[in-house]
């Protein structure tokens, strides 16, 4: 499946959700979120109305290592 190419910081941070990510902090245009499902884990998401494709491949790539996936399983399991 292919990275979704419409997709805003917020719309992202959103699908995150199903992780168990949460929004802890926002410092001007930047939203911080952490997990505690398999450990603790921080990710950092542009809030921009629309993110760029290698800003989403590499925050989805964090999420799929953190969780010992692929970004391939991620993206079916957020985006399906």
């Amino acid at each position: 499946m292919k990275i979704p190419r419409d997709l805003s910081g917020m719309k992202l941070a959103k699908s995150l959700e199903v992780l168990g990510y949460r929004l802890t902090r926002q410092s001007g245009s930047h939203m911080r979120l952490i997990t505690h499902e398999n450990g603790e884990h921080h990710v950092t998401i542009p809030k921009r109305a629309s993110l760029r494709v290698g800003t989403i491949a590499g925050i989805l790539s964090d999420v799929a290592e953190h969780f010992g996936i692929t970004r391939g399983e991620l993206i079916r399991q957020l985006f399906s």
